[in-house]
């Protein structure tokens, strides 16, 4: 019985009990509150319906759960219920009931933990988008490696995603890379506010194996050439990082098209048209403060030229029309105004704000020897995704980069995902599926196969743990969806390869010796694969790999 099966039972039998007393059955929640108690002793699951019901339908909390522990523990597949507390009721289930876990993981396989909530919701999912002047920072890695993971559990639990990267190639910023490679490739002191670093020699180099006469042109068009053509092997650069960091996208939106196919114009004449745009001081400003913002924007600058909100206005206006319900835009800890002014721009336009959600990320820092790590010799100023790839590898990059919310600075230390041991937690998680692989292939040398039908013989607190844990896989995903969350996939991936080490620990899985195999052997070798199932799925979701031998 899986929780969510378990709180399906007790809502039924809560209202059973309701009816019976003559109390408000209306008070009853859709979803009856399941959850794990941090003490086993306390049983294997506990449910506060009672807390919850007491005021609303006029009966003490405690009386009320003397009634439901009653019924609950008469109920198919509980075997007993206690009142704890205030109001609390600690179940205990039956051991066949609590075995179905195991069958549903096997019989479900790489869908365990799949769900159809988002189903028809089509997601337009934007990260990274970094400007395409140089290599992929840490910031970027960091939403390289979350935004994947999302989109993959949203996509997990029935959405449509389009993983989309904005390609800011309008704007200041690329004249200064192009003036950065042409003061390169003349052998001159980069400029003050250019980029440096060994990419910017290698770029400029390429740029002139590929343009050989670039460097006798005049200035505006020698310019124009390193431009285009660094843009160019710059964003393919990107896009090879990131492509061998397991991160693909489904659509590149060039910034510059906003303004060519005039989007930007036709948003703006519908500003005006609707009042969202007025005209004060030379310049056109938005009505942001009427949507929450702290102050109106400017959109058209007094010299006539758009301010970067323009095309980010056009932006969402682009994504609506290509007919997402849902824009999610994931971007650093220092776009904080921004999450504001999209939702002022999309109710200006007509939308509910609920459209656009934005996520912010905080700071990565590399740690070796307990000192940052400061530099990269590849960038020069900062480290990359290169760098960082190197270091650890790509699992232990993105898994090092996911088990950790967004909202927190995050230290990653070298040293630690260097480790084959239990404290590095990627290894920690992957040893635990390669073991049950190697335990897989040892079975299968002595003829010996899984068992569901046996699962009811899986008794010791040690399989009970086990058990429970890969029933809460589902309702974990969905929640991960929900929040936005996929750090919570690696932490219950941590809590699952634990609760194994102290199965296998505790629980001989293959008989020994002249030991002949019996049916508890063919029930553990049930829990072992389910596990093994559960593993690999949630290793799925987070794009790292599943080794099956370390």
């Amino acid at each position: 019985m899986t929780p969510a099966d378990l709180a399906a039972l007790l809502r039924g039998v809560t209202q059973t009990v309701l009816t019976e007393h003559g109390l408000d059955v209306s008070a009853l929640p859709e979803v009856v509150t399941v959850e794990r108690p941090r003490n086993p002793e306390h049983g294997d699951y506990a449910t506060n319906i009672a807390l919850q019901l007491g005021k609303k339908v006029g009966v003490n909390p405690r009386e009320l759960a003397d009634w439901l522990a009653t019924a609950f523990g008469n109920a198919d597949g509980i075997e007993s219920a206690e009142v704890a507390g205030p109001g609390f009721v600690n179940l205990r289930l039956a051991a066949a009931a609590q075995n179905v876990v195991v069958a549903t993981v096997l019989s479900a396989g790489a869908d365990y933990g799949r769900g159809d909530e988002f189903d028809g919701r089509k997601i337009n999912l934007e990260f990274v988008s970094a400007n395409p002047t140089g290599p992929i920072h840490l910031g970027g890695t960091r939403w390289a490696a979350v935004g994947d993971a999302l989109g993959r559990v949203l996509a997990a639990r029935g959405a449509a995603v389009t993983r989309e990267y904005y390609f800011n190639d309008h704007g200041a910023q690329i004249d200064r890379f192009a003036r950065s490679l042409d003061a390169a490739a003349r052998d001159l002191p980069t400029p003050d506010d250019g980029y440096a670093g060994e990419y910017i020699n290698d770029i400029a180099a390429s740029v002139i194996a590929k343009v050989p006469d670039i460097l006798a042109q005049p200035d505006a068009e020698r310019l124009e050439a390193f431009r285009a053509n660094g843009v160019e092997l710059m964003f393919d650069h990107i896009k090879e990082s990131l492509h061998e960091f397991g991160t693909d996208f489904d659509v590149f939106t060039h910034e510059n098209k906003m303004f060519e196919s005039g989007l930007v114009e036709e948003c703006i004449a519908e500003l005006k048209a609707n009042g969202n745009l007025y005209e004060a001081d030379g310049a056109w400003w938005l009505r942001s403060k009427n949507y929450g913002d702290d102050k109106d924007r400017v959109v058209i600058k007094s010299d006539g030229h758009a301010a970067y909100i323009a095309g980010d206005i056009a932006y969402y206006k682009d994504k609506r029309n290509r007919g997402f319900d849902l824009c999610i835009y994931m971007l650093g800890a220092d776009h904080h105004g921004y999450v504001v002014r999209l939702k002022a721009a999309a109710q200006a336009l007509g939308d509910d704000p609920s459209t656009v959600e934005v996520l912010i990320g905080q700071m990565v820092n590399l740690v070796r020897d307990g000192k940052p790590v400061r530099m990269s010799k590849r960038a020069g100023t900062v480290i990359t995704l290169d760098d960082l790839v190197d270091a650890v590898g790509v699992d232990g990059a993105r898994y090092s980069l996911i088990r950790s919310s967004v909202d927190v600075n995050i230290d990653v230390d070298l040293d630690l995902l260097a480790k084959q041991s239990n404290e590095n937690p990627v290894y920690y998680v992957q040893y635990a599926h390669a073991r049950l692989s190697a335990l897989s292939r040892s079975a299968a040398e002595l003829g010996l196969a899984p068992d569901v039908e046996q699962v009811a013989l899986l008794t010791e607190p040690a399989e009970g743990e086990l058990i429970r844990t890969l029933g809460d896989f589902d309702e974990v995903v969905a929640t991960a969806a929900q929040l936005r969350e996929p750090h919570r996939i690696c932490r219950y991936l941590e809590a699952l390869a634990g609760a194994y080490h102290r199965f296998y620990t505790q629980c001989r899985v293959l008989p020994q010796g002249d030991e002949p195999a019996g049916d508890l052997h063919r029930a553990r070798l049930a829990l072992c694969a389910a596990t093994r199932v559960v593993l690999a799925n949630g290793l799925a979701l987070v794009g790292v790999s599943a080794p099956e031998r370390m």
